[in-house]
């Protein structure tokens, strides 16, 4: 019996380790190559009567050529859980989190409006971060189309 217990949990830590061990190898991966930088986001406007706080994920956008790709943080996939082409984004407007966004993204966070294929984005990142951004989507390729807030 005694036995038994020992092995139970000898194996939920074992895989607990695991976990974490897999957990941070993704974060190298995806960090490995460079340009990357903390990035939360928000796919769908709040609905009428939610939290404004509701619906960020935290998560790490990396600059891929033309693409920025998105990271959910917590998550074990190894592909990005959204891509964001440079000529399809339109940024509308950048603002500071209102309310109890600020309980939910990160310390100095701005927020920047953006509509890509005709949907709806927010992101929130650093001041750093978003001057990077912006200098990435205006350093598109001649001909490209871009619209910048």
């Amino acid at each position: 019996m005694v036995l038994a217990l020992f092995v139970v949990i000898g194996s939920v830590l074992f895989a607990l380790v695991a976990g974490l061990f897999a957990f941070g190898a993704r974060r190298r991966l995806i960090q490995r190559p460079g340009g990357t930088f903390d990035c939360s986001a928000r796919f769908a406007p709040p609905r009428s009567g939610q939290s404004p706080g509701k619906g960020w994920l935290y998560g790490v956008a990396r600059y891929n050529g033309d693409h920025v790709e998105w990271f959910r943080v917590f998550s074990y996939a190894p592909r990005p859980r959204c891509s964001l082409q440079r000529d399809r984004i339109q940024v509308r407007d950048r603002r500071h989190p209102l309310g109890e966004e600020e309980l939910a993204l990160l310390p100095g966070a701005v927020v920047l409006s953006c509509r890509h294929d005709g949907r709806d984005v927010e992101l929130a990142m650093s001041e750093d971060a978003l001057t990077g951004f912006l200098a990435w989507l205006e350093a598109a390729p001649p001909g490209q189309r871009v619209n910048v807030a």
